[in-house]
């Protein structure tokens, strides 16, 4: 798969006075991985956001898969998903039941053996006929991911995919991302606060902060470029003001 996954120009999203983000503009290879990073308020809830459909920016334009998405985004929106452990699935529904419904939203065929194979990926086979609202926090979370992959997206966007879960979960999730993304040449957007899980994942980052592009660029050569030996090292300069661009 070769093109851009993502390409955002001059994005902006106002609230009254506040600007949660602010002339944002970067683009994203399809079978990349694009790391956003910022502190709480940075703006990275709000860009996925319009990233996905559910907020309208105030200025500026999105293409997703070759379309313009604020006029036809109903034309990709088959091939992108998402995941968050902060968006509940139907709590009265089992697993196996919210993954059948978001299986037949996407038009996925063979649901029932897609569901098998998810199931059987993300530890899942114990759960399909628990409610979801029975789960655990790291249950839910890995039955999100299920949601997420169910209609094996090219553009897959996750905001925080480990939290809740215990490390060894977290590292077996992470490593099975990376060979789904590999082998399925999707573009995925992670936004995480986890420096480690970044560094792990992503091909390149963008670091924001109040809104604004702060910068930008693979998590090695950032750590090189400010002198540090980690990204989480980095990161802290950035969010406590003591590195400037």
């Amino acid at each position: 798969m070769t093109g851009s996954a993502i390409e955002v120009a001059g994005l902006a999203k106002a609230y009254g006075p506040v600007m949660a983000v602010e002339s944002l503009t970067f683009a994203l290879g399809s079978g990349r991985v694009l790391g956003l990073l910022g502190g709480n308020g940075a703006g990275k809830t709000t860009t996925l956001a319009m990233l996905m459909g559910l907020l309208l920016p105030t200025t500026g334009s999105i293409r997703v898969l070759g379309e313009d998405f604020l006029r036809h985004r109903y034309r990709v929106l088959e091939r992108i998903n998402f995941s968050s452990p902060y968006v509940d699935l139907p709590h009265r529904l089992t697993v196996y039941e919210n993954l059948r419904v978001y299986g037949g939203l996407y038009g996925v065929r063979s649901i029932k053996a897609r569901i098998q194979k998810l199931a059987r990926d993300l530890d899942l086979e114990g759960l399909l006929a628990r409610p979801y609202g029975r789960l655990s926090a790291g249950q839910r979370t890995r039955a999100s991911l299920a949601k997420a992959l169910i209609n094996s997206p090219q553009l897959l966007l996750l905001d925080e995919p480990t939290a809740s879960l215990d490390p060894d979960t977290a590292d077996r999730l992470r490593s099975y991302l990376r060979d789904y993304q590999k082998a399925s040449g999707a573009a995925v957007v992670l936004a995480s606060h986890n420096m480690l899980e970044v560094e792990r994942l992503c091909d390149d980052v963008i670091m924001l902060r109040q809104g604004r592009l702060f910068d930008r660029g693979a998590p090695a050569l950032l750590i090189t470029k400010y002198g540090r030996e980690t990204l989480e090292e980095v990161f802290l300069d950035m969010a406590r003001g003591r590195s400037q661009l």
